[in-house]
């Protein structure tokens, strides 16, 4: 089964938490915080502007993305977790190190 999202929504698949602090101590799943780092899998085509045209979305699949804690609804899609949210909730896009020397 595929999804597609509508107009300016994303779907998202979280990235696993960190298991272990800094200082090598483990952490129970009990006590784990959702990350609020994701992958994102699709993309709508874009949301209209007050003239009708279509405005194309920034984010595009496979970006890592920042959002906020309580963003998005969660659902469960071929038995995978996964988010859909506005591209409005998302604060920011993980660029690697080498994406980021290529624009520099």
């Amino acid at each position: 089964m595929t999804f597609r999202p509508l107009h300016d929504r994303i779907l998202i698949r979280r990235l696993e938490a960190e298991e272990k602090t800094a200082g090598g101590i483990i952490i129970p799943d009990t006590a784990k915080e959702k990350p609020q780092e994701g992958e994102v899998i699709a993309v709508g085509p874009g949301a209209r502007d007050d003239n009708g045209k279509l405005v194309e979305l920034d984010l595009k699949e496979g970006d890592r993305i920042l959002f906020g804690k309580w963003s998005g609804t969660e659902i469960k899609l071929n038995g995978e977790d996964l988010l859909i949210m506005k591209e409005s909730d998302v604060m920011g896009v993980i660029e690697s190190e080498a994406s980021a020397k290529k624009v520099a």
